[in-house]
C-alpha cells in the first residue's frame, strides 16, 4: 500500500518517511539532478533524485506514464511551486520499483492536450487520466452522492426499473433489441422510466427515485448522448407546488453541498406564455436583457410591403434592441447575423440604427411615427441597433430567440458564475402540427390537464393548459416534470386527442390504463438531466466531458468500435427449450 495520495503532503510532513504510487507525469533531467512529477487521481508530488543518489540512473530511464512505487523522506523544496498543493515539498527518494512500463501515449496527459477529440475518444482510458477529466468524474460522483443523501433523508425509496421493456414511442425513436426466443418481436430500451415509476405509485410506495440510465435514438448535439442519466422522482398524494418545492430543495442541496453555492430565496417562476413572448423560447436565459418586443400593432397600417404582407397573413413582426450595437455591428457583421437568423427559418433580417439620426435597411420605408414608436417600444436609445424579423410567430420567436443568445455570447454579456434557476409553468397541454395534421403533447401524454380545463380539452385541445413545470438555468432545461393523469377516463381521452384509436390504446398502453382502475392515487414527478447538471457545475460545454465512456456525435464508441457487426450465430433464433450456450 501507499502512505499518502499525491496531493496530501505539506510542510507539516517534512522529515516524514512516505510511500507513494502513481504514474510518471513528467521527468526533468538536469544532469546532476532528476525530478519526477508523480501523479495519481488526487494530484502531483515532486520526486527528487540528487547527484549522489544511487537511484538517479533508474530515474533517468523512467518515461511518461510508467507506473512506479517509491519510498523516501519528505523535505522542503528550495524552488516552490505555488500552483500545486504539494508545491512546498518534495520527496528525497531512496527506493524505486517500476510496476509497469508504458508505450508512448498518443496524446498529452495534461489539461491542455492538443489531441483531436477523435483521438481522445479512441484512447479514452488515457484521456481520463487528464486531471481536468478526473476532476469532472469526481464532481459527478459527489453530485450523485449528494442526491442520494438528500432523497434518503426525504423518505424516498430507490428502485431499479427494467431496461428491456415494451416499445411505447412518443417523441424520440426507441432503441430496439430483437428477442432471441420470440422471433419477430422486440424489446425497447427505455427513453425514461415514466410508466414504471407511475406504476410504483399505483403500488403504494409513495416516494420513488432512481438515478436512471435512459436511451433515445435521436440526432445528437454537444449536450446530448444516445444513452444518458437522469435523476428520476415520483411522489403520491402531492400537488404541483409540493413537487416543485421538493425538487427545488434537492437542487439547492446539490448546489450547496457540491459547489458551495447557497440559494436562500425561492427560484423564480415564469409562465410558458411569458417565456415565449419575452425570450422566444421555453428555455429562457434570464442573465441578460434584450427581450423580444412585438411591433405588429405599430406596423398594422404600414406601407412597407414586406411587413404588410406578413401581418395580413397572420404573421408577426418583432424586434430586439442591441445596446451599443449601432457602432459595434458593421453591415458585414449584420449580414452574419442575418445568416444566423436564417438558420432558424427567418427569410431575412431588417435593422434600424439609432445613431445621429435613423438609418438601416428599412429606415426609408417606415414613417417617422413608426420609427419613433419602434424606438419607444424597444427602449432603444442613441447608439443602439434594433433587429427585426417578420414571419410566422413561431419563426419569429425561434430566430430572434437564437439571435439574442448568439449576440450575448459573442458580446460577452453573460456571467457563467450566475445561476438563474427559473421554473417555467402553465404549459399548453397540446400543440398542432400542420404537416402531420395531428395533435401532440408538449410534455408527454401522461400529463394531467389543469382542473379548469378537464371538461373542455377534448373539444378545445389548444386552449387546454397542463400541470407541467420545467426548471431552466443558463438557457438550458435542467429538468422537467408534471402532475400525472390518475384516472383511466382522462388518460383515454388524452390518447384520443392524440389520434390513437381504442385498439391502438389497448395494444400499446392497455397494461397501464388497466392499472389506473385499481385505486391510483394523485401523483406527480420530475426528471433532471444528470449529465447536463454535471456540465453546469463543471463549466464545460460538451456533455462528453462528464461521461466516462461517451459516444461521438454520430453515436459511435471509437474505443470499442460500437456499433459493430456480430457473428451470424448470435443472430440465430433458438427454440425456447434450447439451453443457452453459457449454461452448457
Amino acid at each position: 500500500m501507499y502512505t499518502h495520495h499525491n496531493n496530501a503532503l505539506t510542510l507539516n510532513d517534512v522529515n516524514t518517511r512516505v510511500r507513494l504510487k502513481g504514474f510518471v507525469a513528467k521527468r526533468r533531467d538536469l544532469g546532476n539532478l532528476v525530478f519526477i512529477d508523480l501523479r495519481d487521481r488526487e494530484g502531483i508530488t515532486q520526486l527528487a533524485f540528487d547527484a549522489d543518489n544511487d537511484l538517479k540512473s533508474i530515474a533517468q530511464a523512467l518515461k511518461n506514464e510508467y507506473v512506479i512505487d517509491i519510498e523516501g523522506t519528505v523535505r522542503e523544496r528550495t524552488s516552490k511551486n505555488p500552483n500545486l498543493t504539494t508545491g512546498d515539498i518534495e520527496i528525497d527518494v531512496d527506493k524505486v520499483v517500476v510496476l509497469n512500463t508504458a508505450a508512448q501515449p498518443p496524446l498529452l496527459i495534461q489539461d491542455d492536450t492538443d489531441a483531436l477529440e477523435e483521438t481522445r475518444l479512441k484512447y479514452r482510458y488515457l484521456d481520463l487520466r487528464r486531471p481536468v477529466l478526473q476532476k469532472l468524474m469526481r464532481l459527478r460522483h459527489q453530485m450523485m452522492r449528494a442526491t442520494r443523501a438528500f432523497l434518503d433523508e426525504e423518505g424516498f425509496i430507490e428502485f431499479d426499473t427494467p431496461v428491456l421493456t415494451a416499445s411505447t414511442p412518443e417523441g424520440a425513436r426507441d432503441y430496439i433489441v430483437p428477442s432471441r426466443i420470440h422471433k419477430g418481436e422486440y424489446y425497447a430500451l427505455p427513453q425514461s422510466p415514466q410508466l414504471f415509476k407511475q406504476l410504483l405509485m399505483v403500488s403504494g410506495f409513495e416516494k420513488y427515485y432512481q438515478i436512471a440510465k435512459c436511451f433515445r435514438d435521436e440526432d445528437l448535439r454537444s449536450d446530448r448522448q444516445p444513452e444518458f442519466t437522469q435523476i428520476d422522482l415520483e411522489m403520491s398524494f402531492v400537488d404541483q407546488q409540493t413537487v416543485i418545492q421538493t425538487s427545488e430543495r434537492l437542487v439547492k442541496h446539490i448546489m450547496q453541498t457540491v459547489a458551495g453555492k447557497p440559494f436562500d430565496a425561492a427560484f423564480k417562476r415564469m409562465t410558458y406564455h411569458d417565456a415565449m413572448r419575452d425570450y422566444g423560447t421555453d428555455k429562457p436565459d434570464t442573465r441578460f436583457g434584450m427581450l423580444l418586443k412585438d411591433l405588429s400593432d405599430i406596423l398594422k397600417k404600414t406601407d412597407f410591403n414586406v411587413f404588410k404582407s406578413v401581418l395580413e397573413t397572420g404573421g408577426s413582426v418583432q424586434a430586439i434592441a442591441v445596446k451599443g450595437g449601432a457602432s459595434a455591428y458593421s453591415r458585414k457583421a449584420i449580414d452574419a447575423l442575418t445568416e444566423e437568423a436564417k438558420k432558424h427559418g427567418a427569410k431575412g433580417l431588417a435593422f434600424l440604427k439609432f445613431q445621429k439620426g435613423i438609418s438601416g435597411s428599412v429606415a426609408k420605408f417606415l414613417s417617422a411615427e413608426e420609427t419613433d414608436a419602434i424606438q419607444s417600444r424597444t427602449d432603444a436609445t442613441e447608439g443602439d441597433l434594433v433587429l427585426i424579423v417578420a414571419d410566422t410567430p413561431a419563426v419569429v420567436r425561434k430566430s430572434l430567440g437564437h439571435l439574442r443568445n448568439h449576440i450575448a455570447k459573442t458580446q460577452n454579456l453573460i456571467d457563467d458564475d450566475v445561476y438563474d434557476f427559473t421554473w417555467i409553468v402553465d404549459w399548453p397541454m397540446f400543440e398542432y402540427d400542420e404537416e402531420t395534421k395531428r395533435y401532440y403533447t408538449l410534455h408527454h401524454p401522461f400529463t394531467r390537464v389543469i382542473d379548469q380545463h378537464k371538461s373542455s380539452f377534448v373539444d378545445k385541445p389548444l386552449d387546454a393548459l397542463a400541470y407541467c413545470y420545467d426548471l431552466v438555468v443558463q438557457g438550458q432545461e435542467l429538468g422537467g416534470g408534471s402532475m400525472r393523469i390518475h384516472e383511466q377516463t382522462m388518460q383515454q381521452s388524452v390518447f384520443s386527442v392524440l389520434g390513437l384509436t381504442e385498439a391502438e390504446q389497448r395494444r400499446r398502453f392497455g397494461f397501464f390504463t388497466d392499472a389506473l382502475t385499481y385505486g391510483t392515487p394523485p401523483h406527480g414527478g420530475i426528471a433532471f438531466g444528470f449529465d447536463r447538471f454535471v456540465m453546469l457545475l463543471g463549466k464545460t460545454k460538451n456533455i462528453r466531458d462528464v461521461i466516462a465512456f461517451p459516444k461521438t456525435a454520430s453515436a459511435q464508441c471509437l474505443m470499442t468500435g460500437a456499433p459493430s457487426s456480430i457473428d451470424a450465430d448470435q443472430l440465430t433464433v433458438f427454440k425456447p427449450d434450447t439451453p443457452d450456450k453459457t449454461d452448457v
